[in-house]
């Protein structure tokens, strides 16, 4: 049961959920990525493809396969990939987004951002939307461990949870754009919503509970945390 004295986490992924995939950022990453494989693992470009997917789907993220088998430097990653993006060409406030953040009532639940990105690439991406201010925190992938984890590892979810204050998986909603990362959360209790982009193809079976195309639809399907006001969006 959760814990009615407690409230709420509202946790929010990053990456194509608060900016949609038509900006390319992930296609922008995976060659980043690649060229990486290529360099550090001196890998054709097949080759570094190839297991640069491997890794993503075994570990859910390509540099946690990196570093567990390559002994890869987490955080000189970080700089050749993420920070290397050119974020600001392509990622522009919205001020849809900020509305609608905006209309969560902060009273009744608590914002919080989920990552499995480094510290720099989230705070980077959230303040060139223009709603870094509307969170509390962020719960983060820290390449600077020895040892780190990443969605959908229940360790991380573990440790969301316990930076965001929230002791009750009941008591936590999240939406992310990934389908493993929302069935995990889902199988653990979590009030998780999983996020298509309008290109993508439904999947054969619903990662969780909730299944939508905008966050828009968030106010529909958690109305008690949203203040009585309507999407900015034209119908």
């Amino acid at each position: 049961m959760a814990d009615q004295t407690e409230k709420p986490v509202f946790f929010f992924d990053i990456d194509n959920c608060l900016y949609p995939k038509s900006t390319k950022v992930a296609h922008m990453m995976s060659e980043l990525i690649d060229k990486f494989f290529e360099t550090h693992l001196s890998l054709s470009q097949k080759d570094a493809n190839e297991l640069h997917f491997k890794y993503y789907r075994e570990y859910g993220l390509a540099i946690e396969g990196l570093v567990r088998h390559h002994k890869v430097d987490a955080l000189e990653y970080n700089q050749k990939v993420d920070d290397a993006l050119p974020l600001e060409d392509v990622i522009k406030p919205n001020a849809e987004l900020r509305k609608l953040l905006e209309d969560i009532d902060t009273s009744k639940v608590r914002l919080w951002l989920f990552t499995n990105a480094y510290v720099t690439h989230g705070k980077r991406v959230v303040k060139l939307l223009e709603i870094e201010d509307l969170f509390e925190g962020m719960t983060y992938c820290d390449y600077a461990l020895e040892k780190f984890v990443c969605k959908p590892h229940a360790e991380m979810f573990d440790r969301a949870m316990k930076e965001a204050g929230v002791n009750s998986n009941q008591s936590c909603y999240f939406v992310d754009d990934s389908y493993i990362n929302t069935k995990a959360a889902h199988a653990r209790g979590w009030n998780a919503a999983h996020l298509l982009d309008e290109t993508d193809p439904e999947p054969p079976h619903k990662a969780a509970q909730h299944q939508i195309k905008s966050l828009e639809e968030l106010r529909n399907i958690f109305p008690q945390f949203f203040n009585g006001s309507t999407s900015t969006k034209s119908q």
